[in-house]
């Protein structure tokens, strides 16, 4: 059987092409895409490749993705053909020093599955078993697509100390860190989101009700002027960074009270060198928390949470383009012209 599908050749070279479908071995099942979403690990993929995604060309790209059942292989037992489901990019071995110590995100032999930019996809047999689920009957595709992303968020809030009534600053608001903007919400905290993107700093509003929102392109001071937004300007409660570039690290650790938490959520590009008051981080006893990626728990707290209606995922999804344009959705989403585009197959 053959079939559409977007292949990853070198940096900033996508190609729509026809491909076999690869039928399901035993344990494994074929779903056939119904919705698939850009990513900001998309676009720097598309750019550079990825060690850990991309271990041969031409290969499949995209991951954040949800589907019907087409087909199961052998012993499959949770599945079956005409089944909603959504699935995450990765799942845990549950064997090594990492998962027996119940940090699963880290398993020293994560499986990672890529190529949802097509209309078929084949799941292998460990995410199949543990990071596959059912999605409810009314809930849209698209949104059940959002999953891994907010898993990932769900992971970082869960280990981050929020308190009702907190103020916590997220510096940062892409993706990532308007669904953190959303869930802090939940949680009662008052949200302080800065970012420069028009498109972005409108969303934190409309999306995420932060209760502030600063644009760093008309502000000199961004320190003095989230200080000044806090409770005798003694600084945030907790500040969660989301760009994950050396000035804006440094510029979190400035920002929150004595005894306050800085949760490092955005990743430096290896090598990157941060400074840090060593007589602040001990005497006024900040904390420095940094959390990557998900486990299957998270995977489907989020799924909980997107089929709750509590929070309106829609807005995230700010276009669309047809499958054969995916690089173009790409370079949308990197240009800042999209918070999340939907590829339609």
């Amino acid at each position: 059987m053959k079939m559409k599908a977007v292949r990853y050749y070198a940096p900033e070279d996508l190609r729509f092409e026809e491909v076999e479908v690869k039928e399901p071995d035993e344990g494994e099942i074929l779903i056939k895409v119904e919705a698939a979403l850009t990513c900001g690990t998309d676009v720097k993929t598309f750019r550079r490749g990825h060690p850990l995604l991309i271990k041969e060309t031409p290969s499949g790209f995209g991951h954040e993705f949800s589907g019907t059942v087409y087909k199961v292989g052998k012993n499959v037992q949770n599945f079956k053909a005409g089944d909603r489901v959504v699935a995450a990019n990765s799942a845990p071995c549950g064997e090594c020093f990492f998962c027996r110590h119940g940090q699963e995100n880290l398993c020293e032999n994560l499986e990672f599955l890529n190529g949802a930019y097509a209309e078929y996809l084949t799941i292998p047999k460990r995410i199949a078993e543990k990071n596959t689920v059912k999605i409810p009957d009314n809930l849209p595709f698209e949104l059940a697509a959002l999953c891994e992303p907010l898993a990932n968020v769900c992971h970082g809030l869960a280990r981050t100390p929020v308190q009702k009534g907190d103020t916590v600053g997220v510096m940062g608001i892409g993706p990532i860190g308007l669904m953190f903007c959303a869930l802090l919400k939940l949680k009662g905290a008052h949200v302080i989101a800065m970012g420069r993107n028009p498109l972005k700093l409108r969303l934190a509003k409309e999306f995420a009700q932060a209760d502030e929102v600063i644009d760093l392109t008309k502000t000199e001071d961004v320190v003095s002027t989230v200080l000044a937004l806090t409770e005798e300007k003694r600084g945030l409660d907790v500040g969660v960074e989301c760009v994950g570039l050396k000035e804006t690290w440094e510029d979190m650790f400035k920002m929150v009270r004595k005894g306050g938490c800085i949760h490092l959520f955005g990743g430096c590009k290896s090598g990157t060198k941060v400074e840090f008051d060593a007589k602040r981080l001990h005497y006024d006893e900040v904390k420095l928390i940094s959390v990557f990626h998900h486990t299957p728990k998270y995977f489907r707290e989020a799924l909980d949470i997107i089929s709750s209606g509590k929070i309106d995922f829609n807005k995230l999804i700010t276009a669309r383009l047809p499958l054969e344009l995916a690089c173009e959705a790409i370079k949308m989403h990197a240009n800042g012209e999209a918070i999340k585009v939907l590829l339609e197959m």
